[in-house]
This record gives structure tokens, sequence and C-alpha cells, in this order.
């Protein structure tokens, strides 16, 4: 008696589409979506690789192209590794790009001074503690030892000497500078360093022997009579007409 053969397997039953268990998957800034297994941490994630912890920053750049300029803005949410990639290449163009132009020689270290505050919140970020689902920027070198920072060394070293040296020309126009112009008032007494002419008028004490003139108002009845032998009309300013009466007459 021969032994009957085992039944075919049974192939498990095909569930309707429709009725077909959602497979897991993680929301992603980019189109699609994220592979399962990838779980960011609690907070936001990195828009460039979907790691975590992140930060949101604004890193800013300037191009100066003599007569007009570009600022440039990247604003963003980050890790720590993405978003130094983002400063270091933002901050190294603006240090080549930035200086070309009489506004953009001032603009420049402005910029470069703000995106140190974002360099800042980048560096109290911890290392990036979940996985992405794409590869990370690659930070580079930091500015200072690229091409550009060698370029940009030379603007910066000359802004910094100006900058060294503008309190001490300061201090060397007030001591060696050309004294104020002094003022004639009424009641006080003048003398005239050069010529009828091209009056170089003095102020001087009247009880100097110097002293040739004395500022009268020109209403007095000496000023008023007209006589230019004895009266001189004097504008400092070219708006206020003084009268000076020549001392002893």
């Amino acid at each position: 008696m021969s032994t009957p053969p085992y039944p075919p397997p049974q192939q498990p039953p095909v569930p309707h589409p429709a009725y077909a268990p959602a497979m897991p998957s993680q929301p992603s800034p980019y189109a699609g979506t994220a592979p399962v297994g990838v779980m960011p941490g609690p907070g936001p994630v990195c828009e460039v690789c979907g790691a975590a912890p992140a930060a949101a920053v604004t890193v800013r750049g300037h191009q100066g192209m003599v007569v007009i300029m570009r600022f440039l803005r990247r604003e963003g949410v980050f890790c720590r590794t993405c978003g130094t990639a983002v400063f270091r290449q933002m901050q190294a163009d603006t240090l080549v790009q930035g200086w070309w132009g009489p506004l953009s020689a001032i603009i420049t270290p402005f910029v470069l001074l703000l995106n140190l505050s974002a360099r800042s919140t980048l560096r109290g970020l911890p290392q990036p503690a979940t996985g992405s689902w794409r590869p990370p920027l690659d930070p580079g070198k930091p500015v200072m030892r690229r091409p550009a920072g060698l370029i940009a060394a030379v603007p910066l070293a000359a802004l910094g000497l100006v900058v060294m040296a503008l309190p001490v020309l300061i201090v060397i126009g007030a001591v060696f500078g050309d004294d104020p112009p002094e003022t004639l008032t009424v009641g006080s007494c003048a003398r005239n360093d050069g010529s009828w002419s091209a009056q170089d008028l003095k102020p001087e004490p009247c009880g100097s022997s110097d002293a040739e003139f004395e500022v009268k108002d020109p209403g007095v009845e000496e000023c008023a009579a007209g006589d230019y032998l004895a009266n001189l009309e004097y504008s400092a300013d070219g708006a206020t007409s003084l009268c000076l009466h020549p001392v002893g007459r």
C-alpha cells in the first residue's frame, strides 16, 4: 500500500490593499519619507540631514560689486555639523567678495560680526545624538585656514590699523590743531594783526597798550555817524556787524 503524498503547502491570503496595515514612516523636510528606524529625538531636527539636536540660526553674507551690492542670508534649522558648514562657507565667501565697494567695505565687518552670534548658538549644540536620513554637510577647514582667510587678512589688518589709530589722531588733532577762531563781543577790545584791507582782528584786553579798537554796537552815536576814518565795520561770521571805534578817539 503506497503512502499518499503530502498536500501542497497553503499560501497565506493576501489582504486587500484597502485593509493592508500602513508601514511606519517618519516625516522629512524633503520630499518622501525617512527610512524606517530613524527616530529623531524630541525637538527640532536638522533640515539638511535630519539629525538632532538642532537649532534655528540665520547666517548672513555680503557681496560688494563696486557700485551695487548684494545681501545674502541662509536661514534654517541645522545641527552642529551642518550649521558649521553653512557658517564657514558663508563667512569665507564674504571675506573674499564683501570688500569691493565704498559702502561694502564698511558693511562687511558688521556682517562678519553678526555671524558670530549664529556660530555661538551652533557651538552650544552637542554633537548629533540621533541618526540621520541624509549625509550631513562637510564643515571643511576653519575659515582662517582657507585661502579666503589669507586674502581677507589684508583688508582686515588695514581696518584694524585704522580703528587703533583713530583715537591717536583725534588726540594729536586736539593738541596740535589750530586754535578755534576768537570772536569779538560788544564791550571788548581788539588789535589788528593784518593790514587795513585784510583785517586780522584779535581780542585784546582793553587796558593793554596793544588795544587799538573798542568794540561797540553799530547803533551807538559814534558808529551811526558813518565816519569810517574813525569807525570800522567788521563782520566775523558774515551776518553780525560790529563797530570798531579807535581807542582814545
